[in-house]
């Protein structure tokens, strides 16, 4: 099988659930080698980008054009056990609820059938100077489509 190594790694939606791999380095770790508490919230972000990017939303271009973006108002998380140093974590992301200015997304991190860590993240659609608008009528089809499955 090719690869193209110069390419870098998307996750994709299998069914309802967005899936994200990677593996934990020691940059992510503290001297004991766990994960340190606010890279899964790092873990998380990139993993919420790749699913807005492969559900056909171009947050680049909105930004550039508009200046409007999401932006994370809200997370409520639990830790229910550490990751280590050379763990492969696959982050799950389903999305859960689309409000006009809102969309409401739960994640978890997950090693193989271990739930490591559980949040669900709201994630605001702002302008360019900070205040809450309404998401574009073709992006808010996009995720509610995604949420029905």
């Amino acid at each position: 099988m090719s690869r193209d190594f110069d390419q870098p790694y998307r996750g994709g939606f299998v069914g309802r659930e967005h899936r994200f791999a990677l593996t934990v380095y020691f940059e992510d770790t503290d001297t004991a080698g766990i994960v340190y508490y606010a890279n899964y919230l790092k873990f998380m972000e990139r993993a919420r980008s790749d699913m807005i990017r492969a559900a056909g939303v171009d947050q680049v271009a909105e930004l550039r054009s508009s200046g409007s973006a999401y932006a994370v108002a809200d997370v409520a998380i639990k830790y229910l056990r550490p990751a280590r140093l050379g763990d492969d974590l696959v982050v799950v992301s389903t999305v859960e609820a689309v409000r006009g200015v809102s969309i409401l997304i739960q994640q978890r991190v997950m090693r193989g059938a271990e739930l490591l860590t559980d949040a669900t993240v709201t994630a605001a659609f702002l302008t360019a100077d900070g205040r809450p608008q309404r998401q574009p009528r073709e992006w808010v089809e996009r995720f509610k489509s995604i949420a029905q499955g």
